[in-house]
């Protein structure tokens, strides 16, 4: 049985979808913190897998795309680009911007939902970036997302929304699979 945490998008300054609109997560980690006046979104959650695990399941493309988009990246490292590819809503392009293993990597990414159609390239003019941070903690790795950006998009409250939503939605299987039984697929058991 999962436990659910409800968050509601309501804070002064916090609210980029209607007030009392509800974000679920299927985990026990926070939903995503929307923040209007640096058009970001952040999501802090706790994965009881050790670091080496999380940080192969946000940089190797097979295993990304084992809970994300099914990835292709062109090379590894900063400058690697490629795409993220999702049923129903096409090939994101996306680029490597920078990487410390294994506590940091930071991606850019044309993924404008508002805009309603997709870039070939990335244009770092009007493309966000989502950075993953880990840290080794008891029992497992804290890891959180931060997107920034959201200005340079076509509709900076609407994108931050969708994907507010987008990292609940996403982070909570990245969670399922390196939690459950499909964990030996990144790498063993945790």
């Amino acid at each position: 049985m999962c436990n659910h945490v409800v968050a509601v998008i309501a804070t002064k300054g916090l609210h980029p979808v209607p007030k009392g609109t509800i974000i679920v997560s299927m985990t026990d980690n926070q939903a995503s913190v929307i923040d209007e006046g640096t058009f970001s979104v952040r999501r802090t959650i706790r994965i009881a897998a050790p670091i080496e695990k999380v940080w192969r399941a946000v940089t190797e493309p097979d295993h990304i795309s084992q809970w994300f988009g099914r990835t292709v990246l062109d090379g590894t490292g900063p400058g690697a680009a490629g795409t993220m590819t999702f049923a129903d809503y096409g090939a994101v392009p996306i680029r490597v911007e920078a990487m410390d293993a294994p506590n940091l990597v930071s991606y850019r990414w044309g993924n404008d939902d508002a805009l309603g159609h997709l870039p070939d390239s990335v244009d770092d003019d009007t493309s966000t970036v989502f950075t993953f941070t880990l840290e080794a903690v008891p029992n497992g790795t804290q890891l959180t997302v931060v997107e920034t950006g959201f200005d340079r998009t076509s509709d900076p409250a609407s994108n931050m929304a969708s994907h507010g939503e987008g990292w609940v939605s996403e982070l909570d299987k990245l969670v399922a699979l390196l939690e459950g039984t499909e964990a030996a697929a990144v790498g063993g058991a945790a």
